[in-house]
């Protein structure tokens, strides 16, 4: 039977693919028979996840996403047994909660090196010579944090912010060597990260956040749906867009 966002046949990498809404997009893949190349700092964690996959030819590969002046050539010795990636999914990232009064440019720094820095390098990796196949497709994972402003969000935000010009620039850039680039937009979802922002927040604070969200908060399996529908044949006619998936939060 047709089923248009089949993703057989395509190798996938998936960063931050140890947790939280990396993890949930890797099990997507794979259930949509994709092979999938998990990266993130934590190995045995990246191994709990190819356990939690369907099929075979997943692989897993732990690297510092931080060392962006070496993520191109690592992409080039993960493609070296000349399977391509057709596609690949920006999920990793950190969140420092901080007033400006009180964050440190190395805490900065440090945040716009994974959620942005990393992103950009990820790409110029991918676009080269027997890395990124044609007909390929790039998804980035940003924040409603880059929509709707919140105190202490400030680094976060903008770094989540700058996603959306990248994937807009990237798209008009990359179009010739028959890369698509877009961008999806989640709202608050279950993850570790949302744990450690709950801490740090009182009871009353946490029922107002879910009230916010119409649809009540997200699971991490509700952004998988959003970005394997931007990898499969169903995205093939979108580029340089910005998909919100956030409950309704960013309208309320």
């Amino acid at each position: 039977m047709y089923n248009p966002l089949s993703l057989e046949g395509k190798r996938i990498m998936v960063t931050g693919a140890s947790s939280g809404i990396g993890r949930a997009c890797a099990e997507m893949i794979s259930r949509l028979g994709g092979e999938v190349v998990l990266v993130a700092r934590d190995e045995q964690r990246l191994r709990q996840t190819l356990e939690s996959l369907d099929g075979s030819g997943h692989e897993v590969h732990r690297f510092d996403l931080s060392d962006s002046d070496a993520t191109p050539a690592w992409m080039k010795q993960v493609t070296l047994s000349g399977k391509v990636l057709s596609g690949m999914v920006h999920c990793a990232g950190i969140e420092i909660t901080l007033p400006i009064k009180t964050m440190k440019f190395a805490d900065y720094r440090r945040l716009m090196s994974i959620n942005l820095d990393a992103a950009y390098a990820l790409s110029k990796g991918f676009r080269q010579r027997n890395v990124g196949s044609p007909a390929s497709s790039i998804v980035f994972i940003s924040s409603v944090a880059a929509i709707k402003a919140m105190p202490g969000m400030i680094a976060y935000a903008t770094s989540k912010a700058a996603l959306y010009g990248l994937t807009r620039s990237l798209a008009v850039e990359l179009v010739r060597d028959g890369i698509r680039v877009n961008c999806v937009t989640p709202g608050l979802v279950e993850t570790e990260m949302k744990i450690q922002m709950d801490r740090k927040r009182t009871p009353e604070q946490m029922q107002a956040v879910r009230a916010s969200h119409l649809l009540g908060l997200g699971t991490t399996m509700d952004v998988a749906h959003a970005v394997v529908f931007l990898l499969a044949e169903t995205g093939r006619w979108i580029t340089g867009s910005n998909l919100v998936v956030d409950g309704g939060y960013s309208i309320n």
